[in-house]
């Protein structure tokens, strides 16, 4: 980790937040608490325990390993299916394969994003492929879920896979801090994701002692993940560091430091950065569906169970 990144930050377009910015004070910073997913491979839960009011419009964040399969160990998730939103997996190690009950598909590997509305409802299964599973390796990836409002949650499933090599990158004022663009503008630079709610999402490689001060819209929330490493947070300096996050309160920019010291397998100090526009609707979320009511809640129960989110392929049956 990382697997995008340049010889050299001082070639890249700089970015940097107006003078007489008000930076955002942290309002809090959490833990995230560790367990397994599908088929047993270990998450850390990054925004558990956070206030929708200041998670929205993102539902949850699954940080997946960092973990070194041995062979025969590599596993996925079984067939399942989703509604009402938009899941974005960003892998940093590793390979993932997708394929869904509409007949797409596909794969995607370091620093490669792949972005599903699910809308109406599909099944879908990621698994690694058989070539990982014989060798083993390292995986380490995200699954961020993002909310679609009300009136985009019925919309045909669609799918963009962001190559590794197609995200922005840009650097702080002295070079300090590697910043990839997922999705969203910073700027005036925009990310590859095209989004139906306005959000950003970047990951940050900070070096050690650095520090980038970025300007941020001040109608979006805005989070931080640390991926590994440790450093602060906010103009305050509030410590955190591998699986914690951080909630930011009101202000146009957001200030990210890394320690002098960090551990000797992360050099580097790996934060994700997300803000979005709060949907302020009614949300449900149930297990793999996120709506705005019960009773919605309970139609997408009976759609699927009826088979109307599509079937799993015959040879996978």
């Amino acid at each position: 980790m990382p697997a995008v990144t340049v010889e050299n930050p001082l070639t890249l377009p700089r970015v940097a937040a107006p003078a007489g910015a008000r930076t955002r004070p942290v309002l809090a910073v959490s833990t995230a608490p560790t367990g397994f997913e599908g088929e047993g491979f270990p998450v850390r839960r990054a925004f558990a325990g956070i206030a929708y009011a200041y998670l929205d419009p993102f539902i949850m964040m699954d940080q997946m390993g960092e973990v070194e399969y041995a062979p025969g160990e590599p596993k996925g998730t079984p067939w399942h299916p989703h509604r009402g939103f938009e899941t974005v997996t960003y892998l940093l190690d590793g390979t993932f394969v997708h394929r869904d009950s509409h007949g797409g598909g596909g794969v995607i590997n370091d620093g490669d994003t792949q972005w599903m509305t699910a809308g109406s409802g599909l099944l879908h299964i990621e698994a690694p492929p058989e070539s990982l599973v014989m060798s083993g390796g390292l995986f380490h990836g995200l699954q961020l879920w993002v909310n679609l409002p009300k009136s985009d949650k019925m919309m045909a499933p669609r799918y963009q896979d962001i190559g590794g090599g197609q995200v922005k990158l840009l650097t702080s004022t002295d070079g300090g801090a590697l910043l990839r663009l997922i999705a969203g503008d910073i700027d005036g630079h925009r990310g590859p994701g095209i989004t139906h709610t306005p959000i950003t999402m970047m990951h940050l490689t900070v070096n050690p002692g650095a520090e980038v001060t970025l300007p941020w819209r001040t109608d979006f929330n805005g989070l931080a993940y640390a991926l590994s490493g440790r450093g602060t947070a906010g103009a305050e300096g509030r410590p955190f560091h591998m699986g914690q996050a951080v909630v930011f309160g009101e202000g146009d920019a957001l200030t990210i430091r890394a320690d002098e010291s960090q551990e000797s397998r992360s050099p580097n100090f790996e934060v994700v950065l997300l803000g979005g526009l709060p949907i302020r609707e009614p949300m449900m979320h149930y297990g793999p569906f996120v709506m705005n009511t019960h009773a919605e809640l309970a139609q997408a129960f009976e759609d699927f169970q009826a088979g109307r989110l599509g079937t799993i392929p015959a040879d996978e049956v």
